[in-house]
């Protein structure tokens, strides 16, 4: 494709978007051009405070399960209270948490405040998606979510080549910038960001929508358990592959110059693989996916040198660009309209669990069967989860209705009014 084909599709991909949305975006890009304490926090404990590596361990699975935690927590604040208030709430609360932390000397302190700041961090992600879906038309939503991908890997990949300039300079400056950023983001949210919550039912009626209607909800709890599975393979680009590849005496350097391809492709393809994807049935797109990612970390077993590793890396990262805004888009469409903030918190609560147990799972494996039973598995689950997505998509529409896009659309329109 020519450049001006090339610039004609990156208009159109992000034309016809509410100028809400590229409030919210802005936002999430801010937050995540500030994220440098996920990158350097266990050099800070090990490096700069002298810790041992079972503690950055402890640490970090702490700042995991605080996101575990509150995901439950902040879908129904969502709900309840609105997208707005969740938002400032969860924005602030991590910027002072963030800033906290930078000043820590107990252990115990460090632990606690990183579960704290887990726990906030988390927290914006269900109001953040239930907005972006009560602001978005459904047939953009596709397009929205992917855009929002791209900020979030933009974001990451800028502040992780920061992240090392500034903790040479100072840890605590880390601290604080991100502090002061995360507070920018809260400020946008409270200037910006109209409240998008929908309107309430008629004559006072109660709202149906409880945390158990989600878990009985067997087709969107299938949703659930499969993304977890997608989840626990993803995971293992930053848990396993390292780990692997130390043991077959390759350097970190030599990991980060393969991962590196993962935030590289994610820049440079999202938008032109969303214009490709955005029309195409999402049962095929998830089932690819799925096969993408586990046999694309199954792969890693055949790899010898840095540049095998950085073939595989590329092609999970394909699976990640497709399944990741599809994903995201089949729970809005499985989520009734009073309750996305519930059904938004319980599938983040996928992503927080797998991150716990990804580490758990590599570690075992790696240790008592060998890296190359790790890849396997990683196959396995995959193939487990195409199958899951092919026999549960048989059951959803492959479209919505236009009726029913209609509708919808009125109600969102009806709530942030």
């Amino acid at each position: 494709m020519s450049l001006a084909g090339l610039g004609r599709a990156a208009r159109e991909t992000v034309s016809g978007l509410p100028r809400e949305f590229w409030w919210l975006w802005t936002s999430t890009l801010v937050n995540r051009l500030g994220a440098f304490v996920a990158t350097f926090m266990a050099l800070y404990l090990t490096l700069d405070r002298g810790y041992s590596a079972s503690y950055a361990g402890l640490v970090a699975s702490l700042h995991g399960l605080g996101g575990v935690v509150s995901s439950l927590g902040a879908g129904v604040m969502a709900d309840r209270l609105g997208r707005r208030p969740t938002l400032l709430v969860a924005q602030s609360s991590t910027a002072v948490s963030v800033a906290l932390l930078g000043f820590m000397r107990d252990p115990v302190a460090i632990a606690a405040v990183a579960f704290v700041v887990g726990m906030a961090s988390n927290a914006s992600r269900p109001a953040v998606q239930a907005m972006m879906a009560d602001i978005v038309r459904p047939e953009d939503r596709l397009r929205a979510f992917s855009l929002n991908y791209w900020a979030i890997n933009l974001g990451f990949a800028v502040s992780s080549m920061a992240a090392g300039l500034i903790a040479e300079y100072s840890y605590l400056a880390g601290f604080l910038i991100e502090a002061g950023m995360t507070m920018i983001c809260a400020v946008v949210v409270f200037m910006k960001l109209p409240e998008s919550k929908p309107a309430p039912l008629p004559d006072g009626a109660e709202d149906d929508v409880r945390l158990g209607t989600v878990l009985r909800d067997g087709r969107f709890m299938s949703v659930v358990g499969l993304s977890f599975l997608v989840a626990l393979v993803f995971q293992q680009g930053s848990v396993g592959l390292p780990v692997a590849m130390g043991r077959a005496g390759f350097t970190p350097a030599d990991y980060g110059l393969a991962i590196a391809v993962n935030g590289v492709l994610i820049v440079a393809l999202q938008i032109p693989v969303t214009r490709f994807i955005e029309h195409r049935d999402p049962r095929l797109l998830l089932v690819a996916s799925s096969l993408l990612a586990g046999y694309g970390f199954g792969l890693t077993a055949f790899a010898g040198s840095v540049g095998v590793f950085a073939l595989t890396v590329c092609v999970w990262t394909l699976a990640e660009i497709v399944n990741a805004p599809t994903q995201t888009g089949l729970v809005v469409r499985l989520s009734p309209v009073r309750g996305r903030g519930r059904y938004q918190g319980m599938y983040t609560m996928s992503w927080s669990v797998a991150a716990l147990v990804a580490p758990l799972m590599s570690g075992l494996v790696i240790d008592r069967f060998g890296a190359q039973w790790l890849w396997a598995l990683c196959a396995v689950v995959g193939t487990a989860a195409a199958a899951g997505y092919g026999a549960l998509m048989r059951r959803v529409p492959a479209r919505e209705t236009a009726a029913g896009t209609r509708a919808e659309t009125a109600g969102a329109e009806v709530g942030a009014a």
